[in-house]
């Protein structure tokens, strides 16, 4: 048992004469390593651009409702009667006629 040992940390198994097997296993060992580290850094960046999405989103989103309000202030009759106001443009003073029409059933 001691021994075994002892060659594996030497290395022998890597001399020996089933030395190529050995390689194979090594080689394909360490692609599939190189795999994994690559594919872990692809995931990270990958969550690092999600992150930097939901905050551009997050400011969007914000924008967005600032923006809304703003339009909804300009709509409001109040505002646009100051805006109109400089144009001399003033409500009329009689109130609008409501016009009914009878069907004929």
């Amino acid at each position: 048992m001691k021994k075994g040992l002892l060659d594996i940390l030497k290395g022998k198994f890597l001399v020996s004469g089933d030395a190529p097997k050995n390689w194979m296993f090594l080689l394909f060992a360490s692609f599939l390593a190189a795999m994994m580290i690559s594919s872990s850094h692809n995931a990270d960046k990958k969550v690092h651009e999600i992150a930097a999405l939901n905050e551009e989103v997050r400011k969007l989103k914000s924008e967005f409702f600032e923006y809304r309000s703003t339009v909804q202030q300009l709509k409001l009759e109040s505002t646009l009667r100051e805006t109109v106001a400089d144009a001399g443009l003033a409500p009329s003073s009689n109130p609008p006629q409501k016009i009914k029409v009878k069907s004929e059933d």
